[in-house]
């Protein structure tokens, strides 16, 4: 594996990490930690996709990144 799917690996990791947190009762989605397990993934993701210049995947996790980007500032607003 070079650099790249590295890069990808630990954002893809990190997504599904928070997903299965959640779906096992250990985060809820208002976390900070899964609002930045998410934030930080879907970013990596992203990046690997952009290095790939992969764009259906660029799309996706670029969305999710803006998405969980939003929620984390909503939360440190509110805290």
């Amino acid at each position: 594996m070079d650099t790249v799917d590295w890069i990808g690996f630990i954002g893809v990791f990190q997504i599904l990490l928070a997903y299965m947190l959640n779906v096992f009762g250990k985060l809820e989605k208002e976390d900070l930690t899964f609002i930045i397990l998410n934030f930080a993934g879907a970013s990596l993701a992203c990046t690997a996709s952009v290095l790939m210049q992969y764009m259906p995947f660029i799309i996706l996790e670029g969305v999710w990144a803006m998405v969980s980007l939003i929620t984390l500032i909503k939360y440190k607003k509110s805290v």
